[in-house]
């Protein structure tokens, strides 16, 4: 390489945060990244350590830019859902639920939106968030040294995948949840085959707690490292089982109580320093592991109520309350959030009048604020906690650099 293309590389080059003049005597810069195997997407960490102990950590996002509010902002909010699947693409069905609420708060048409919808749709966002946590605590464990753990969940994960594509023909960028309804109802058979698939699953959440919750090596990685007091978690705003894993009852579903979240019976669960101190990386894989077990009984009442109440009919048409046009009235403002499987995620909108196009969306990712706390538990620690305490955040790099 010339020397002139080097320099031009070096310009091009982000750089970095601290200078080698700004170092004490013993420091050092490392970098992790952009590609490093064990930060879950492209994600560069300028690391300042002291030997193996880290002085500092700062992050450097921007290499997935997806350009989603510019995107917003250019066409219909109904045909934005395909690019809200792809900011947390983990969660699909989560990101489309919270966007369809907020474009129907904005048109006025939440109370015409079918129970059956609701049920359907509380229904497949559950199920995504299993197979969301399934990723994280599988990756996690793959982090940390165990591979069989990686293997069971990807092969649960599997029919959670193959469910939701019966349902509506994609297996992670799903385009189903409708702004008013849905792109269809559930297959003849689903709820069945979907019971079915619960009834599996229960004991082989047991057995991920004895194979690496409980697991000693897991636990002396994992247990007393990265720890997130609750106020720095609070001051950081951070939320999911981020939040939660330092002890604070805080989740979307039942503060605001959306959908029909406050019909159904669910525990919300937080950290209890079970094996370390509260709020520690074993902790937030806790509270992401019961967070499971909590959704699978969400998934059995939506059942309940799928075959009973809200059973399907002949005349039922899940498109019904979809707007035919989408043109805003007047001058509106409103920011719209739900719970997703990393926390908080929330869309500002602000309308233009007898416009189908918003002036202004704006999304606020929980990866990205999430990410943010990463300094203030890692300082102190080791090198190779940082790699643990990565993995503990749980980020998806499509919604860090949305």
């Amino acid at each position: 390489m010339s020397s002139t293309i080097y320099k031009n590389y070096l310009l091009q080059s982000e750089p970095n945060k601290f200078s080698q003049d700004e170092l004490k005597a013993g420091e050092m810069i490392v970098n992790m990244g952009p590609q490093h195997p064990s930060t879950h997407g492209v994600l560069r960490l300028e690391v300042v350590t002291d030997g193996e102990i880290i002085q500092e950590v700062v992050p450097h996002i921007g290499y997935l830019h997806r350009c989603f509010e510019k995107h917003a902002e250019s066409m219909a909010y109904n045909q934005t859902i395909p690019y809200v699947d792809r900011m947390d693409y983990l969660a699909a069905m989560n990101s489309e639920h919270v966007w369809c609420m907020g474009v129907e708060k904005l048109l006025g048409i939440t109370d015409q939106i079918p129970k059956r919808v609701e049920y359907i749709r509380v229904l497949v966002t559950e199920l995504n968030r299993i197979a969301s946590h399934f990723v994280a605590i599988g990756t996690y464990a793959i982090d940390i040294g165990a591979f069989t753990p990686f293997l069971w969940l990807l092969r649960d994960r599997e029919h959670i995948q193959r469910l939701l594509e019966w349902v509506c023909g994609a297996r992670m960028l799903y385009n189903y949840i409708w702004v008013g309804g849905l792109y269809y109802d559930l297959p003849i058979g689903f709820e069945e085959r979907c019971r079915e698939f619960i009834d599996y699953l229960q004991p082989k959440l047991d057995e991920l707690d004895t194979i690496l919750l409980g697991n000693k090596i897991f636990i002396d990685r994992t247990a007393n490292v990265g720890i997130l007091p609750l106020d720095v978690a609070i001051n950081y705003g951070c939320s999911g089982p981020m939040l939660r894993g330092s002890g604070l009852k805080y989740d979307l579903r039942r503060v605001d109580g959306y959908s029909v979240y406050p019909e159904l019976d669910f525990e919300v669960p937080i950290g209890q320093g079970l094996a370390g101190t509260t709020g520690d990386c074993w902790d937030r894989n806790y509270v992401r592991a019961l967070e499971c077990r909590e959704s699978v009984k969400i998934i059995r009442q939506c059942l309940d109520q799928l075959t009973g109440d809200h059973k399907r009919t002949p005349d039922f048409d899940p498109q019904a309350a979809c707007p035919k046009k989408m043109r805003m009235t007047g001058t509106q403002e409103l920011y719209f959030r739900g719970e997703t499987p990393r926390g908080e995620l929330g869309y500002y909108f602000r309308t233009t009048d007898k416009s189908d196009v918003p002036f202004r969306a704006k999304g606020r990712a929980p990866s990205f604020v999430n990410l943010s706390v990463l300094s203030e538990i890692s300082r102190g620690c080791m090198v190779a906690d940082l790699i643990a305490i990565v993995g503990s955040v749980d980020i998806v790099l499509g919604e860090v650099d949305r």
